[in-house]
């Protein structure tokens, strides 16, 4: 296999975008993130608990040759996926401005209900005068197994994104995910550990990370500080076994799991 270093001999994979949603614990606990269940019919991760997101669209890089030409073009594209697959997803505008502020939740699920339908986001943003703003994301972390891991490659880019002390009432969208919550990192390894959710190996390591942080500003200072270079799992052959690893570097507490534990996509 690969090398953790080498990224010529990595088969192609799939552009992807997901975002890391905080919110204020109103009761004074560690930052809510937001997280979907996947339905138990879906070819990747089914059933697990994850973050809003999903592949990246030929009208994202239209839309980020128009909108960001200032973004290196998959950066961009990344970005516009991450807030429309969001809005697909959950029904939240994370990154959406509507005339100066959020879209009201008719306009959302109207919007919504048009992209489940096929309607490309660059004819709806235009529709509706909307705009985006793609500064409200920092890039957190980028994921990309090889091939000799798993069936489906994914080139995955990570963003972190803070709703302040806005109470945000999204809905899974039924078909891609079955349902949504909002928890603490903590909490849903707690859960994940319990056997009460399950949790794909990146989901699981992204949460050991997030768990540092008491705030949002705390994590974005973190991201800020680490510089993101692609992360290369890797398989490592012990006396006990196989473990996935990563290398270290990334800003990752944890850096392996028994192949025989870790749930993948």
């Amino acid at each position: 296999m690969p090398s953790p270093s080498d990224t010529d001999s990595l088969p192609p994979a799939t552009p992807a975008a997901t975002v890391v949603i905080f919110r204020t614990d109103p009761d004074g606990g560690p930052p809510l993130l937001c997280m979907v269940e996947r339905s138990a019919k879906m070819a990747f991760a089914p059933g697990a608990a994850v973050f809003p997101g999903g592949r990246v669209d030929p009208d994202d890089y239209d839309l980020a040759d128009r909108l960001a030409p200032e973004l290196e073009r998959e950066e961009g594209a990344a970005r516009i996926a991450a807030i429309r697959e969001t809005l697909e997803e959950t029904g939240l505008s994370i990154g959406i401005v509507a005339g100066g502020s959020h879209p009201g939740s008719r306009e959302r699920a109207e919007v919504r209900a048009a992209l489940n339908d096929g309607v490309l986001f660059s004819e709806l943003l235009e529709e509706r005068g909307w705009s985006l703003d793609l500064a409200r994301f920092t890039y957190w972390a980028r994921w990309r197994p090889p091939g000799t891991i798993e069936k489906r490659v994914f080139d995955t880019r990570f963003y972190i994104a803070d709703a302040g002390d806005a109470v945000l009432r999204g809905e899974a969208d039924r078909t891609e995910n079955t349902s949504l919550f909002w928890a603490s990192a903590q909490e849903v390894l707690r859960r994940a550990d319990a056997g009460e959710i399950s949790v794909i190996f990146p989901t699981r390591r992204n949460l050991e990370r997030l768990s540092l942080f008491s705030d949002f500003e705390a994590a974005r200072v973190h991201a800020d500080s680490v510089p993101v270079r692609m992360v290369l799992t890797y398989v490592e052959e012990r006396a006990d076994g196989e473990y996935i690893c990563l290398p270290d570097g990334h800003g990752y507490p944890v850096l392996e799991e028994p192949m025989s534990r870790a749930l993948r996509g």
